[in-house]
């Protein structure tokens, strides 16, 4: 199970105890963004989140992985993979530079939004030589070739994007019926397969399962969760660990 949220919404403060509660349920994997505005492949949710944690300030490039740097020591299970968009993060840094950054943070891996094309080598070489997993992606709707190479590609885990649009927003044959798709994007990877978009509850992490799938990646869902208890004025971690004890069935309690 994965977990998506925006540093800094909630506060990076904040942001710790939660990291460590995921730590102490079981959680896999967060996916922790430094945010950036106006995601085009983000729903409401998400989009409203980045605008807290930017307006809140303190969440750039070198904040979160200060962040990682910070709280990692005290994980045992949880991994971290960073989400960068190019153009706000690492557009102007030298890419190789940054990758090392990333990866003496503490990262366990980079997935680098609307990178383009034309770096992607430079992105894999870079990362390679450091030994840090990249994290790559495909839409199940992505052509063959498409999808073979993102999966030939993948070090922390293949995320496979359950259907085009924006997220938050579920396949409408739902997530079971991407088994096939799982299937042959096992031919060109030993790496984990994770679900995501559209996945929100219990029944959908099932379902991802269902498929084949290593992982389901809960977003939209996770930081509404954080936005309900920001505005009620609740405990923040305390709220957001009933969210995961909700989603995840056999979490250790």
């Amino acid at each position: 199970m994965a977990l998506f949220l925006n540093a800094g919404d909630p506060p990076l403060p904040v942001l710790r105890d939660l990291v460590l509660m995921l730590d102490e349920e079981g959680v896999d994997c967060l996916e922790l963004a430094v945010p950036f505005p106006d995601s085009v492949t983000d729903g409401p949710v998400v989009r409203r989140s980045a605008r807290r944690a930017l307006e809140g300030g303190g969440a750039g490039l070198d904040d979160v992985l200060a962040f990682i740097s910070g709280v990692r020591p005290h994980l045992s299970r949880l991994r971290i993979a960073l989400l960068a968009d190019w153009s706000h993060s690492l557009k102007h840094r030298d890419l190789a530079a940054a990758t090392r950054e990333i990866a003496a943070a503490g990262a366990d891996g980079l997935l680098v939004h609307a990178l383009p094309p034309r770096l992607r080598e430079a992105h894999l070489e870079s990362a390679r030589a450091v030994g840090l997993p990249v994290v790559t992606t495909c839409y199940a709707s992505s052509p063959a070739e498409v999808q073979a190479q993102a999966a030939a590609q993948a070090g922390a885990y293949l995320y496979l994007v359950a259907h085009y649009g924006r997220s938050g927003t579920a396949p409408a044959a739902g997530h079971a019926a991407l088994a096939q798709t799982v299937t042959d994007l096992r031919a060109h990877t030993t790496s984990p397969i994770a679900v995501g978009f559209g996945v929100s509850t219990r029944q959908d992490v099932q379902a991802v399962g269902a498929s084949g799938a290593d992982a389901a990646i809960i977003g939209s869902a996770a930081v509404a969760a954080v936005e309900r208890a920001q505005e009620d004025g609740l405990d923040v971690t305390a709220a957001f660990r009933t969210f995961v004890r909700s989603v995840l069935p056999d979490v250790p309690h």
